[in-house]
Parts: C-alpha cells; sequence; structure tokens
C-alpha cells in the first residue's frame, strides 16, 4: 500500500520540530494522534523513521533520506496551496485579456484605468488580436469579441451597446464622384478594405435589405491589416471604406468622413466579455465583471 500523504506531511513537521508535541501543536492535534500516523507510516514502509527516547526525536538513516527527498516537495505543495488560498482574498495577480482591435470602447483606456484605480493589486496584460483561438488553450483568462462569434459554451458579459458597420467616405471623394445608392455600386468604385492578416482573404462588406442579409466581395483598391491607416485613406479621398461605427465616429464628428448607405447597415449586438465557465472564479476576474457592470 502506498503512503498516504498526509502522513508524509505530518512526518516532515515532526523532523522540523524534533518533536511529537511541538508538531501537535503546530497541526493543532494531540501528540497520541501524531504519534500514531508516524507509526501507521513506518509500518507501511516497513522500516523505522524515527528514533524516539524520553528526551528527545530524531530521524534514523532510513527518516533522514525520506525527509530530504520529501521536504521540497512538502514546502513546494505548502506554498502552492497557499496561493491557492490567497485567490479568494482581495482581487490580485495578473489578468491576461484577448481583444479585438475594434472594442473601441473597451480599448477606449478610461474604462481598464479606472479598474486598475479601483484595484491596484491587479496588474493587466492585454493582446490586441483580431485572431480566433482558444483562449482557454492559450492561457488568457478572458477575451473580448463581438458576441456573434463566441462559443455557446462560453460566460459572456456586454462591454457596449449595439453596434452597426459602416460604409464611409470622405466629402471630397464624393464631390468627385458622386454618393452610391446601392451596396451593389461598390463593384465599381475604389475601395479600402480591411483583413485580419496578410495570408486571409479580405472581410467581405456585409448588408441588409428589407430583412434580408448579403454580403458584398468589393474589389479592393486596397487593402490593410491596420484599421488606423484604412481611416487615414478613407480621410485622404483614397476611396469607400467599411467598418465599426464606433471606429469612424471620430472622423465623422470632425466632419472628414461621411457615411454612406446607411439604409443598408443594420445594429447587432456589441461586443461581450468571454470566459469559461467556472464555479469559483479567480477574485481578479470577477472584479472585472462587476467592474464592466458598474461603468456600463
Amino acid at each position: 500500500m502506498p503512503p498516504d500523504f498526509n502522513a508524509l506531511a505530518v512526518f516532515a513537521l515532526v523532523a522540523e520540530e524534533k518533536s511529537f508535541r511541538a508538531a501537535a501543536d503546530r497541526m493543532g492535534v494531540t501528540r497520541s494522534a501524531v504519534s500514531q500516523t508516524i507509526r501507521k507510516l513506518e509500518e507501511t514502509l516497513g522500516i523505522a523513521l524515527v528514533n524516539r527516547t524520553t528526551r528527545s526525536v530524531g530521524l534514523t538513516e532510513a527518516g533522514e533520506l525520506l525527509y530530504g527527498e520529501a521536504a521540497p516537495a512538502l514546502l513546494g505543495m505548502r506554498a502552492a496551496l497557499e496561493a491557492a488560498t490567497n485567490l479568494r482574498g482581495p482581487p490580485r495577480g495578473r489578468l491576461t485579456l484577448a481583444v479585438s482591435s475594434i472594442a473601441e470602447s473597451f480599448l477606449s483606456g478610461e474604462l481598464l484605468s479606472s479598474f486598475l484605480d479601483r484595484y491596484p493589486e491587479v496588474t493587466l496584460h492585454v493582446t490586441v488580436t483580431d485572431e480566433e483561438f482558444d483562449i482557454v488553450a492559450e492561457g488568457y483568462d478572458a477575451g473580448v469579441r463581438l458576441g456573434e462569434v463566441i462559443a455557446q459554451d462560453m460566460i459572456a458579459v456586454p462591454v457596449s451597446g449595439e453596434q452597426r458597420q459602416l460604409a464611409v467616405a470622405s466629402p471630397a471623394y464624393l464631390a468627385r464622384h458622386g454618393e452610391p445608392l446601392h451596396p451593389s455600386e461598390l463593384a465599381r468604385r475604389r475601395c479600402i478594405g480591411w483583413r485580419r492578416a496578410a495570408a486571409v482573404a479580405p472581410y467581405r462588406w456585409e448588408f441588409a435589405e428589407s430583412g434580408r442579409e448579403f454580403s458584398v466581395a468589393v474589389a479592393d483598391t486596397i487593402t490593410t491589416t491596420d484599421m488606423g491607416l484604412m481611416i487615414k485613406l478613407a480621410v485622404a479621398g483614397a476611396g469607400i471604406s467599411f467598418g465599426m461605427e464606433d471606429s469612424f465616429r471620430p472622423a465623422i464628428a470632425r466632419g472628414e468622413l461621411m457615411p454612406v448607405l446607411e439604409d443598408f447597415c443594420p445594429r447587432f449586438p456589441g461586443f461581450y466579455l468571454y470566459y469559461p465557465s467556472r464555479r469559483n472564479m479567480a477574485p481578479k476576474l470577477r472584479a472585472l465583471v462587476a467592474h464592466l457592470r458598474d461603468f456600463r
């Protein structure tokens, strides 16, 4: 029969204290309980581990060998248990998030800054990425994505209101080429498209008409993986672009861009913080969820 790991922990305390009574006091049990545990361990191993006298307790050669081998592992286990127990306390530690580059409201800075002010013992690591992957397998605590692409087995908490995608162009471009009246015209226009990676096909522009959704494969004169460059090119009059309204809103407010084809751009559910269903959520993640609800 293999030894009881609890018995090994008791043995290690006896070895450290060189006293059955002191070991019993540390564990909050009786001296006889400690003595019985050591006796059973010795019987299981078939060899004496402790030399007992009326005045002292020492280790046999076998006891010294066992303690030397077991003590580092037991110390590591104690440290791991203490670290795990600490997670029940105030939020602390590193919180890792994978966030879509177009989640403007989450990445605005104010939300995350106020969270860190509220929970100073938490550190944040935010990876801004549009790659699709399993956040659990990659070691992230949570992610932020559009609700429509989040797996059904995830817990999802809204971090924004409804969203929509818009086609936009600069006033100068529209003055030269006119405003398109239907998405089908985009095939004949100069367009600025987005792709999430160089080896991935450009994003198809999505519209709706009379409740029917459809996509348009525009003839992209320019494609880029950088949303910031896409906006700059549209402002400079390079063509019509398409993306999240939140991304274009500052340029629209300044009069640098104008929405087109708005009647074909419906609203849809926005961004969500998502994470795996767990009975005992880490305090740092629970704190972020609570902060999101307060912030909204």
